[in-house]
């Protein structure tokens, strides 16, 4: 029996066959997946259950599962949530040097496609840069991609880096830029700049986390990305929105997908085949 918050939702548009949340979390349990002892948050648990759940609510038939820091490198809560639907489930996990060859390859298997950095103040200091390039050359030949977590200036001073990487890259939530700066912001512009390399791919998600609702002055920085990169463009929850001070509609967010994408075709790729593109999703 379906339970009513399962619903289909009636929204601005019909959400694609096979359309992917490219950015979701879960959390826990913690009795079974404990939270990490220098986590600088602690959440209420939202396992896989509660994930499945609002995806069948929202209508999404695909998923990547991002590893949160509040797990640290701990990613059996992520890799069990991928085991409960192999081929619709892709994960981002986040490793250091004590992560085994064996996770890896475990990991591999089980649907993880990237790795992860947090360089978010908020959420402590960022990682070791040798530490990240010596995790970066050990996924490598694995194919997989880095996905990087980085707010404002950051976007900035990590260009050089970014664009020596040999590998794919994915910047998170817009580059968490600051709005009240505008489009035409420095920052932004680097975001910009950045993506004339076909290697490197953005999150058209945390507009809750730029902007408080109805979100219109983070929809301009949308709009651009969409324009300079619409093959290489993601959109996700951000489920259960860690840290987020005001509870959030993730159908609101996805309404917002039409003031962004207005044209079918234009959400076909943001939802379905950009994410199938790099995760592998089976056509």
């Amino acid at each position: 029996m379906q339970h009513q918050d399962e619903a289909p939702r009636a929204g601005r548009f019909a959400v694609p066959a096979l359309a992917c949340d490219a950015h979701c979390h879960v959390f826990g349990p913690a009795d079974r997946f404990p939270y990490a002892a220098t986590r600088r948050y602690t959440p209420e648990d939202k396992p896989k259950e509660a994930l499945a759940a609002l995806h069948r609510r929202l209508g999404f038939g695909r998923a990547v599962i991002v590893q949160a820091s509040c797990h640290g490198t701990d990613n059996r809560a992520m890799v069990d949530a991928l085991l409960a639907d192999p081929p619709h489930r892709r994960g981002v996990a986040m490793i250091d040097d004590l992560t085994t060859d064996a996770e890896l390859e475990a990991m591999q298997a089980a649907g993880v496609r990237g790795i992860r950095f947090n360089f978010i103040k908020a959420l402590g200091e960022g990682p070791d840069m040798a530490l990240v390039h010596r995790c970066l050359d050990r996924v490598r030949p694995l194919g997989w991609h880095v996905v990087l977590h980085v707010q404002g200036d950051g976007v900035a001073e990590m260009a050089p880096m970014i664009r020596a990487l040999e590998m794919p890259v994915v910047i998170d939530h817009l580059g968490r830029v600051d709005p009240a700066l505008g489009v035409e912001g420095p920052a932004f512009r680097v975001l910009l700049d950045l993506l004339r390399d076909e290697r490197i791919w953005v999150k058209l998600s945390g507009i809750e986390r730029m902007a408080r609702a109805p979100f219109a002055e983070a929809l301009p920085f949308a709009r651009a990305l969409m324009r300079a990169a619409p093959r290489r463009v993601l959109w996700g929850t951000d489920f259960p929105h860690p840290n987020l001070a005001t509870p959030v509609d993730e159908a609101v967010l996805l309404d917002l997908v039409a003031e962004f994408a207005p044209l079918p075709e234009e959400r076909q790729g943001l939802l379905v085949d950009n994410p199938a593109a790099l995760y592998g999703f089976a056509p």
